[in-house]
């Protein structure tokens, strides 16, 4: 009944971020970063970013990882659905910047259709209280939607990638149906 309970609080460890996510209503922490877009280069600046429509900011661990490829995939997949609500998508991370490049352009993971940016010293993932707790120096799997005026409209920590685009879509859709074009 020990081990059980050992392992019990174990796992629960490993699935925790280091901190809570930024809460619903707050104001997001504004950023630039390098980025790369198709295996292309890029500055991504989220000011600018917000003045089209709400941002979908998407913390992963490591690109080249199993939950992450499936992320950026389901990412790539549902992409138009995000441009045609007016929202950009955004994937940060802090592990395997060396691989972001490739990843960026590949067909399995984002197929050149959203940018994604390094954070190599966890600057944005510490301001959004989006690191993971048990790997140092990589960022958790926590998915934000952010409003033109800065505020935070969701905020989703889920270790497990499958459910980041349907919580992200959904609210990037609420606040469209709410703010008509």
């Amino acid at each position: 009944m020990k081990h059980l309970l050992f392992a019990a609080a174990a796992a629960s460890l490993f699935s925790a971020p280091a901190f809570a996510a930024l809460p619903v209503g707050a104001k997001a922490p504004i950023f630039k970063a390098d980025a790369y877009l198709g295996g292309q280069p890029m500055k991504f600046d989220m000011a600018a970013a917000l003045k089209k429509g709400p941002v979908v900011i998407y913390f992963f661990p490591a690109a080249h990882t199993s939950g992450c490829n499936l992320e950026a995939h389901l990412f790539a997949d549902a992409i138009d659905k995000f441009k045609a609500e007016g929202a950009t998508v955004i994937g940060v991370t802090a592990g395997n910047l060396d691989q972001l490049a490739a990843f960026s352009t590949e067909t399995e993971h984002c197929s050149g259709k959203f940018p994604v940016a390094a954070d190599p010293t966890l600057a944005i993932a510490t301001s959004y209280h989006s690191t993971l707790a048990l790997r140092p120096g990589w960022s958790d799997r926590t998915s934000y939607v952010v409003a033109p005026n800065d505020e935070i409209l969701l905020a989703y920590s889920d270790l497990k990638p499958d459910q980041h685009v349907a919580q992200t879509l959904d609210a990037v859709t609420k606040w469209r149906d709410a703010h008509p074009r």
